[in-house]
């Protein structure tokens, strides 16, 4: 993140200058906490720049921190592509942890739970465990196990750690108040057995802790100060809070809560998303319509353009959907200063300049980006055959068209004036060329004699042009919310036409070596990103963001 950034004052900070005047803590300490099963995502994103802005703004230290209880789930391919979201959206860690790391102290802080008598070892099932845990309306009641005695506990849960039971057969459950009119409060389980191999671990636990029980442990133990959190986890914290009292825990953590963001015709439940991986309707986590951060970078969205996103959203306690037209403005803003100029023809027509001297070709300087002459200047080739999009011609034209047409004069970007007065077509009335005479005192796109024209098209030298794959990206989803079950499955609401694969575009030759991840504004077209996938043989651009916002539409 740049030095410069700071983030804007919020109620997070209200509650943290309260905390540091009234000397409760004398740091601050943040963290940001996934869990290694899925990519990380836009709504990640907040959260980031909440945790790892917080810390700077107070002059304090964020650590990363996976929270890996739940081996079935978790890889270590996803550690690692987490790792390198952070880094690459701005940020770094103070230290990279591990909540498996805290095992040996998570497990002894549950034997002091069954010591205290606030913890019991239940046969009961997980289905069993639901029906007693009654509703929202009604308290639940409890277990026939409930009453066990201290030491049964201790030497059930100790016959769990060493591997006598099943999976599922028991677990340990924290002993607080089932008619508690908070769900999260009625006995939960904070450990169960799970005879299932550990990425870090390995094989040393049968055991593991459920989040809510590792999750403010993990915090104390770190030194956490302040535990910002969305606000899924509000009625989470009085057993977070819980926990920490009846531990003993000195100086604990304060858990704060933010709305979490939520962009619309986006997906970002991990389950939800590995189905899309999986079934193999979009191509791997990173895919450019998904809403992940690799595939935010795959498709070309620059880092600054999220984090910008995340400031203007700001942070608040109020549930909201934010319109995905607001992402993509922070990313034209962004690129529209940083992003060099090229020239692209997606649906070529050839265009013949007949009174252009055969075999002469020029060498036209043209300015990388208009409003930033430090960034030098390019060359590209102009010649007697040229190419224009297909859409730059009609042969009857209406009203205020200023393109090509027979009999109409148009500028060529940064070239010359020329007029069309032909054009030719297959046996099937396609058009196959359009036939131009040029205007040789134009050159620059400027007429010494001061006649005006009102259209300029761009164009590309047959040459000095390459032959480029083009991916043209449209929202992945028909519908604003495609997690609301009751429009149907997420599935039924994909939008067919969401990638279009256009084939033989072609590109300036000085973009031949392009390299995966150069981001460039095709003039009059949009904003290109060259995909991971590319190659010499074939070179692939994919779209980020049109040129002007079309999203409404």
């Amino acid at each position: 993140m740049e030095e410069n950034e700071v983030m804007t004052s919020n109620f997070i900070h209200d509650f943290i200058d309260e905390d540091l005047k009234e000397g409760v803590y004398d740091h601050v300490q943040t963290r940001f906490p996934p869990e290694p099963n899925g990519y990380l995502h836009i709504g990640h994103a907040k959260a980031i720049c909440i945790n790892f802005g917080t810390a700077k703004k107070y002059g304090g230290v964020c650590n990363l921190r996976f929270d890996d209880t739940n081996p079935q789930k978790e890889d270590m391919e996803y550690v690692e592509a987490i790792q390198e979201d952070i880094q690459w959206l701005g940020f770094q860690w103070d230290k990279c942890l591990y909540a498996s790391s805290y095992f040996d102290f998570i497990y002894e802080c549950a034997v002091k739970l069954i010591e205290k008598g606030l913890a019991y070892v239940d046969d009961l099932s997980a289905d069993e465990i639901r029906e007693y845990r009654g509703t929202l309306t009604e308290p639940g009641k409890n277990s026939p196990y409930r009453d066990r005695s201290v030491e049964e506990n201790l030497d059930l849960f100790r016959r769990m750690t060493a591997g006598e039971f099943e999976n599922g057969a028991k677990v340990l459950r924290a002993k607080i108040d089932m008619a508690s009119p908070n769900l999260n409060m009625r006995d939960p389980v904070i450990y169960r057995i799970a005879h299932i191999a550990h990425h870090q671990t390995g094989d040393k636990w049968c055991v593991y802790p459920m989040y809510d029980f590792a999750h403010p442990l993990s915090d104390a133990k770190e030194g956490v100060t302040h535990s910002l959190c969305s606000l899924e986890f509000e009625n989470h914290r009085p057993l977070y809070d819980w926990f920490l009292q009846k531990l003993e825990i000195p100086n604990p953590p304060r858990q704060i809560e933010f709305a979490r963001l939520n962009l619309n015709y986006c997906l970002t439940s991990k389950r939800k998303c590995l189905a899309l991986v999986n079934d193999g309707i979009v191509d791997g986590w990173d895919d450019p319509r998904m809403a992940t951060l690799s595939g935010m970078r795959r498709r070309g969205y620059p880092a600054a353009a999220i984090r910008n996103f995340c400031e203007k959203i700001g942070v608040s306690k109020a549930y909201s959907v934010v319109d995905m037209g607001l992402l993509e403005s922070c990313v034209r803003d962004e690129l529209n200063e940083t992003a060099p100029r090229a020239m692209a023809v997606l649906r070529p027509l050839k265009l013949i300049i007949d009174n252009y001297p055969e075999g002469q070709t020029e060498e036209l300087e043209i300015e990388v980006h208009p409003s930033h002459p430090e960034m030098g200047t390019r060359k590209t080739v102009f010649s007697k055959e040229l190419f224009i999009e297909r859409d730059d011609f009609m042969v009857d034209p209406p009203k205020k068209y200023f393109r090509l047409y027979p009999g109409n004069e148009v500028r060529l970007k940064s070239a010359y004036f020329v007029t069309c007065t032909s054009f030719d077509t297959d046996e099937n009335g396609e058009i196959t060329a359009v036939h131009c005479t040029y205007d040789p005192a134009s050159r620059g796109g400027n007429s010494p004699d001061g006649r005006k024209v009102r259209g300029t098209i761009h164009w590309v030298s047959a040459e000095d042009s390459f032959r480029a794959t083009v991916h043209l990206y449209d929202r992945l989803f028909n519908v604003e919310n495609p997690s609301d079950e009751s429009a149907g499955s997420f599935k039924d609401n994909l939008n067919p036409n969401s990638l279009v694969v256009l084939k033989d575009c072609l590109v300036e030759g000085g973009l031949a070596n392009a390299k995966p991840g150069d981001v460039f504004q095709f003039m009059r077209q949009g904003y290109f990103c060259v995909d991971k996938k590319s190659n010499c043989d074939n070179i692939i651009f994919n779209l980020t963001v049109a040129l002007n916002s079309s999203w409404g539409k």
